[in-house]
C-alpha cells in the first residue's frame, strides 16, 4: 500500500525515500496515464527538477505512462515554466513536472497537469482511487526526447527589452534547477550578473530553496550591498517562485 498523505491539494508530494517508492510511483503513472487516456489523451510530457531522487522518479513514472499505452516526451531537466511552456510549444495536453519545489530537498513530488492547467483536488483524489482499485488502462506506450529549452529561452529574450542602462545583478539560484538557465539568459540581456549558488546540487547545501522566506534572502542582499549591485534575484528549487530585492537590499 501506499500513503494516501501524499495526495496534497495542488500536487503530490511526500518524503521521496520513504513516500515515493518505485512501485508507488509507478502506479501513480499508471493511474495518471489511465486519467489522460480516458479523457482522450495519450500525449505527455515528463521534465524534472535536479533534486537528488527526481531522475529515480522521473523513471519510474514513465515507466507507469508508458504501460498505459501514453506517448511520452521527456523534457530532461528544466524549471517548471518550461514545461507549461513545452505544452503549448509541442500542443500536448498532459504533463509531469517531478519536483520538490521549495520544500526540503528530502521531499519531492509531482505535478500534474492536464487541459488548461494543472489538476489539483478531487482530480488528485480520483488518481488515488484509481491506484486503490489497481483500474489502469493497458498499452504500449513510446518514449521520446525533445528539447524545448532554446524555444523558451528565444521567447523570454523576444517579450524581454532591456532599458540602455546595462545592470549589475546578483542572482542566488540556491543550488536549484534555475542555476542551469539564470544566468546564461541574464548575460545574453547585457547584464553583469554576480552569481551566487549557481553550481546546481540538489542537497541545497547553502540554503532552504524559498525566496519567499526573507532569512533565506540573507546572503543575496549582503552581495547585492557589497557589489553595488542594481538588484537581486533569488529562484526557489523549480524556478516558479521568484524573490527580488533592491539596490538598497
Amino acid at each position: 500500500m501506499f500513503n494516501r498523505d501524499i495526495f496534497r491539494e495542488y500536487d503530490i508530494r511526500g518524503v521521496a525515500d520513504r513516500d515515493l517508492t518505485d512501485e508507488t510511483v509507478t502506479a501513480l503513472g499508471r493511474a495518471f496515464g489511465t486519467y489522460l487516456r480516458r479523457r482522450g489523451k495519450v500525449d505527455v510530457l515528463v521534465g524534472m527538477d535536479n533534486r537528488l531522487s527526481s531522475p529515480r522518479l522521473k523513471g519510474a513514472m514513465v515507466r507507469g505512462l508508458v504501460a498505459t499505452g501514453c506517448r511520452v516526451t521527456d523534457i530532461g531537466t528544466v524549471i517548471t515554466p518550461i514545461l507549461y511552456y513545452a505544452r503549448i510549444l509541442y500542443n500536448v495536453d498532459g504533463a509531469v513536472m517531478v519536483t520538490g519545489s521549495h520544500n526540503p530537498p528530502t521531499e519531492n513530488g509531482f505535478k500534474l497537469a492536464c487541459g488548461p492547467g494543472t489538476i489539483y483536488g478531487e482530480e488528485i483524489q480520483a488518481l488515488r482511487l484509481l491506484m486503490e482499485r489497481e483500474d489502469y488502462e493497458k498499452g504500449r506506450g513510446t518514449l521520446e526526447r525533445a528539447n524545448p529549452v532554446p524555444e523558451y529561452l528565444a521567447m523570454l529574450k523576444d517579450k524581454i527589452q532591456p532599458g540602455p542602462k546595462k545592470l549589475k545583478v546578483v542572482v542566488d539560484c540556491g543550488n536549484g534547477t534555475a542555476a542551469f538557465f539564470a544566468r546564461d539568459f541574464l548575460e545574453s540581456l547585457g547584464c553583469t550578473v554576480i552569481p551566487l549558488y549557481c553550481e546546481p546540487d540538489g542537497r541545497f547545501p547553502h540554503h532552504h530553496p524559498d525566496p519567499v522566506k526573507r532569512s533565506n534572502l540573507v546572503d543575496l542582499i549582503e552581495q547585492v550591498r557589497a557589489t553595488k549591485a542594481d538588484a537581486g534575484i533569488a529562484f526557489d528549487g523549480d524556478a516558479d517562485r521568484l524573490g527580488a530585492v533592491d539596490d538598497t537590499g
